[in-house]
């Protein structure tokens, strides 16, 4: 299974090379934006785009509202498994 993470791309490093860098949640990484990259949308059009991050690629372009829904489930996904982590430990 492949899981995207919503970020948002807030500076170009390297227009050549596709390089930005993504906010996720306050962390900031370098990824390549090659993917989203066309005719129609150069790199330095993709500065402030929401993106879909994975393994150091922005798959795909999102909209903000999408990028807000996607972070609330893996907030309750990762809640989730906290609490059936939290409920094996104590059977055991």
């Amino acid at each position: 299974m492949c899981l995207g993470i919503p970020g948002q791309i807030v500076e170009i490093i390297s227009e050549d090379m596709h390089l930005a860098m993504v906010d996720v949640g306050g962390v900031r990484r370098a990824v390549n934006i090659a993917f989203i990259v066309d005719d129609e949308h150069p790199v330095a059009a993709c500065l402030g785009d929401w993106v879909l991050v994975h393994v150091g690629f922005a798959m795909m372009r999102i909209d903000e509202k999408e990028a807000a829904t996607t972070m609330a489930l893996l907030l309750e996904l990762g809640e989730m498994q906290a609490e059936i982590d939290s409920m094996q430990a104590s059977a055991a």
